[in-house]
């Protein structure tokens, strides 16, 4: 087991493989997107080998491919065929918009790949096309039932967002009466590439929470796994189950067992950080794994209680977008 310098069990690799993206979402990047990093200072799909194979080794089980958007990486299911097999690694899953992911279903399904997470914040063709910039609903919708019907797990990730897709909430509740879905209200983070969209965040945890209540009294929470973001919930009499993450509340801190490495190699012990250590560089200089392994234990053993902590000690305010950091 690996643990950090507060007692928290580490097992948990969210893992950027890219950048780039092919939506332009409200919540994560300017209208005119980002700035795109040259390919040469993204992560080889060696180097990504390497990293997961020296975390694995030193107790990370679970790891999280994630962008950006996954599958624009034209090399990603080779990487994936390369991943399941590293020793210690347990559970393989994927974060997609499911634009590109499709064709590459059954194949995952073969891998065994753990679940799928859904980027999906509306039911509705017309506000998809607002919220992502762009009209590809249908594309994220097919890729929703070849999931189902392939009977891989499937969690939707809604950004719930003031003005965007409040409307969104009862009838994205209402998906998981006859599906088996878990569908997780996400509150809306300032990693858009520009800072804060509001003065103060209207829509927190507790307000999604009082909005599903008045329209469904009998929800129930319901146990979640250790480490989890996610409060846990479910409609009775209804297949799927519901999450509420308290993205910008933070209120999970205390049970965090996940670190993050972005496209660029960036180690990140916390969402909130500016970045603890570049793993990137430090491959690239000829570090041995004895060396790298020293790197990772003195970031683990370094690291803030929790969210607020870590961002203050940034060095500038957070305004990158989410897509650069790992979604």
């Amino acid at each position: 087991m690996l643990f950090d310098n507060h007692g928290r069990p580490l097992n948990y690799l969210r893992l950027a493989v890219t950048d780039r993206c092919n939506l332009r979402c409200f919540y994560c990047m300017p209208e005119e997107g980002i700035q795109y990093l040259p390919k040469k200072d993204l992560l080889s799909f060696e180097e990504i080998n390497r990293i997961v194979s020296l975390l694995a080794g030193m107790g990370i089980s679970k790891v999280r491919l994630t962008g950006g958007e996954p599958f624009v990486r034209t090399d990603l299911m080779q990487m994936i065929r390369r991943l399941v097999r590293i020793p210690g690694v347990e559970e393989l899953h994927i974060t997609t918009n499911g634009l590109l992911t499709g064709p590459h279903i059954n194949e995952l399904k073969s891998l065994g790949i753990k679940s799928v997470n859904l980027s999906l914040d509306t039911l509705d063709a017309g506000r998809f096309k607002m919220i992502t910039r762009r009209d590809e609903f249908h594309k994220t919708m097919d890729t929703l039932n070849q999931l189902l019907m392939a009977d891989i797990s499937v969690k939707i990730n809604a950004v719930v967002m003031e003005g965007k897709n409040i409307d969104d909430i009862i009838p994205m509740v209402e998906l998981t009466r006859t599906q088996p879905v878990e569908v997780r209200f996400i509150e809306e983070m300032p990693f858009n590439g520009e800072g804060s969209h509001y003065k103060k965040l209207e829509w927190t945890h507790k307000k999604i929470f009082s909005h599903i209540k008045d329209h469904f009294p009998d929800i129930a929470k319901v146990d979640a796994p250790f480490g989890s973001t996610a409060e846990k919930y479910k409609v009775a009499g209804f297949k799927g189950t519901l999450g509420i993450i308290a993205a910008f509340s933070r209120t999970f801190c205390g049970s965090c067992n996940r670190i993050r490495i972005t496209a660029q190699g960036l180690l990140k012990t916390c969402l909130y950080d500016d970045g603890v250590l570049n793993l990137r560089d430090l491959i690239r200089a000829g570090s041995s794994d004895d060396e790298l392994r020293t790197h990772l234990m003195k970031a683990f053993n370094s690291r803030e209680p929790d969210g607020h902590a870590a961002e203050r000690k940034r060095s500038h305010a957070v305004n990158e977008s989410m897509s650069t950091i790992g979604g």
